[in-house]
């Protein structure tokens, strides 16, 4: 690997190896990609001060989350207090999560669903959406030559939908410059895992209007939710704090309110 990704190259490297072994089963993934429906879209469900309410057992950067999570009722949780999507962390040995939990959730709510992983090959784009995502994460970052596009047509191909997510000013002009219908904007750098969520704001000029615009990482609390509404977020992707409230749905509920109020004022 030539790139210094930090923090993030155990997990680019594990995921390379993951992508291999997916190769002999390639025809077979896009196959069943292709005859899918169309997936649920992003233009849509992530206008308007929304939340993408994500779960995950644990992080490399907030330890135990919560171990002994059910993916399928806290996505019913979820829906009921009135998330537009959720994000589901499929990797397992940094997140504690998998395909099978994304399964789970997809059976259990009809609410668009975001596999979020560290995506490296196109062929794990139809993996995600064969298990049943609607959307996938891209992380600029992991992408070097013309590997973000080809990632991109892959997304089509798999009838999908991609939050292209950026953290710096190099990042989103590549995300920009790729046609990316959705751009996530990353308040946390993933190659030394701190977090400073004045990065929204300083990105968000750099997205054109049309593009929808998701801010991501360090959203503690409802103000943090409302002020990154405030700031252009049409959407705001909420994990940690889910995890770690004693009721995700009231917390859920709670920045979903809090999402809307910014949207009002």
């Amino acid at each position: 690997m030539t790139r210094d990704l930090g923090a993030l190259a155990p997990i680019v490297e594990r995921k390379l190896r993951d992508a291999e072994t997916l190769r002999c089963a390639s025809a077979t993934l896009w196959t069943k990609a292709e005859s899918l429906p169309p997936a649920r879209g992003l233009q849509t469900a992530l206008r308007g001060g929304t939340v993408i309410a994500e779960m995950k057992r644990r992080s490399p950067s907030g330890g135990e989350l919560r171990p002994d999570l059910d993916c399928g009722s806290l996505a019913i949780d979820y829906a009921s207090a009135g998330a537009a999507a959720v994000s589901v962390l499929t990797d397992g040995p940094s997140f504690g999560g998998s395909l099978e939990d994304l399964a789970h959730v997809r059976d259990a709510v009809e609410l668009p669903l975001l596999r979020k992983d560290f995506t490296v090959d196109p062929l794990q784009v139809a993996e995600a959406r064969v298990a049943g995502a609607d959307w996938v994460l891209l992380i600029v970052t992991l992408f070097e030559g013309g590997l973000l596009d080809e990632c991109l047509d892959a997304v089509e191909r798999a009838h999908a939908h991609a939050i292209v997510e950026v953290h710096d000013e190099d990042e989103t002009a590549r995300a920009v410059a790729a046609g990316a219908e959705c751009i996530g904007i990353n308040n946390r750098d993933l190659r030394t895992l701190r977090c400073d969520v004045g990065v929204f704001a300083r990105l968000r000029r750099m997205v054109p209007d049309d593009v929808v615009c998701v801010a991501e990482s360090g959203i503690r609390d409802t103000d943090t939710a409302g002020r990154l509404v405030g700031e252009g977020a049409d959407a705001v992707l909420v994990g940690e704090a889910l995890m770690r409230a004693s009721s995700p749905a009231d917390a859920c509920a709670a920045m979903v309110a809090a999402a809307r109020e910014a949207v009002r004022q």
